[in-house]
């Protein structure tokens, strides 16, 4: 039985003081649960993006696919331009029964500066995998391989990234990709799996059924801090330049009640620079309109920093990227989701977060 199913069924019923599952957010679930059983691991996208574009150009966008992003438009397609990132963790083999964090393998190296959220996170994550079941499949074409058990992970001090032991691959080649087995739960309020970053995608499938005419950008290996190249490749194509772009992504805390202090997350900068201030007070002032609560990330890091020896990064993120890169010709802000347990198969949000999300970014229809 579909979420969307049981929800109706069950009346909407309100689940531990969460919102109601009206037919609006059951809709998007239905979205979600299907793309979260679909593999996307850094650097081995492409089968999850012939699956998105099915998905969009079911609803009437006209989608264009290039190397790393994916652009489906409506009808008025310079309106606002939102993005999201469509890759998720997972593991690559690297070499005779070898395992390594895609992201953070040395190919990727270049592109990372040691300052992101991803590789700062990793030292605290290296041993919360064991146990949990992966799949691996076809690089390109996303034919399933086989499951496996991770038995051990850990942090290797000499290559910088985390090493994987399974209990079943060990005929895999070097290159083949290895996801998280992963399924949608709702318990309490709240939704699992994960999440970063399919549920913004989904979110963003979401809007042009909808009937969202603008531009949505579907960027890959954003954890290996690369999407921004992409993303600027096609605005070049465009000659495009603005100030309104809108990032949507998911954010971490380290517990539930400082994620669940705010439904949605703000930022005015990150470590790459400043964000465009019009349509970062513009998203503030919809959510006051709309009852939504909201918090800036970079000042509550700041103040997180004051206190601390060791001073926690702002992150760099694909639009602060991009508006360094382009000296802020492209710029705009990001519409974030609080969640915990980030970067596992169990990272966690709230279904009043994800509804006000909706709510939002349902104001630009």
């Amino acid at each position: 039985m579909s979420i969307a199913t049981f929800s109706r069924i069950a009346g909407a019923e309100n689940l531990s003081g969460s919102p109601l599952i009206d037919a609006d957010l059951a809709d998007f679930l239905d979205i979600l649960q299907l793309l979260i059983r679909e593999p996307s691991v850094v650097g081995a996208e492409d089968s999850f993006f012939r699956v998105l574009r099915r998905e969009l150009e079911e609803v009437g966008a006209r989608v264009q696919y290039y190397q790393g992003v994916l652009v489906a438009q409506g009808p008025r397609p310079y309106d606002l331009i939102l993005s999201a990132h469509i890759d998720r963790h997972g593991l690559l083999c690297t070499g005779p029964n070898e395992f390594q964090y895609a992201a953070f393998i040395a190919s990727n190296r270049c592109d990372l500066t040691g300052d992101s959220v991803s590789e700062q996170m990793m030292y605290n994550i290296g041993d919360r995998f064991a146990g949990q079941r992966v799949q691996a499949h076809l690089p390109y074409a996303g034919t399933y391989l086989g499951q496996a058990a991770i038995t051990r992970s850990y942090v290797c001090p000499q290559r910088h990234n985390l090493i994987f032991e399974l209990n079943g691959l060990e005929f895999l080649q070097p290159g083949t990709p290895i996801s998280f087995l992963d399924r949608l739960k709702i318990e309490n309020g709240f939704l699992s799996a994960q999440l970063d970053n399919v549920l913004s995608v989904a979110m963003l499938v979401h809007l042009f059924r909808k009937g969202f005419r603008g531009t949505c950008l579907f960027t890959a290996q954003e954890e290996a801090g690369r999407s921004w190249r992409y993303a600027l490749e096609w605005f070049k194509r465009q000659h495009l330049t603005t100030q309104k772009l809108i990032v949507v992504d998911t954010s971490p805390f380290p517990c539930t009640p400082t994620a669940t202090a705010q439904q949605l997350v703000l930022r005015r900068k990150d470590a790459s620079g400043e964000f465009a201030g019009g349509i970062t007070d513009e998203l503030q002032n919809r959510c006051n309109d709309l009852g939504i609560t909201t918090m800036f990330k970079d000042a509550y890091i700041e103040s997180q920093n004051v206190d601390r020896c060791k001073p926690l990064s702002l992150g760099r993120t694909e639009l602060g990227r991009l508006a360094a890169a382009t000296c802020g010709e492209i710029n705009g802000t990001t519409l974030q989701i609080p969640t915990t347990g980030y970067h596992t198969a169990e990272e966690t949000a709230s279904l009043e977060s994800v509804a006000a999300a909706i709510r939002l970014l349902s104001t630009y229809l």
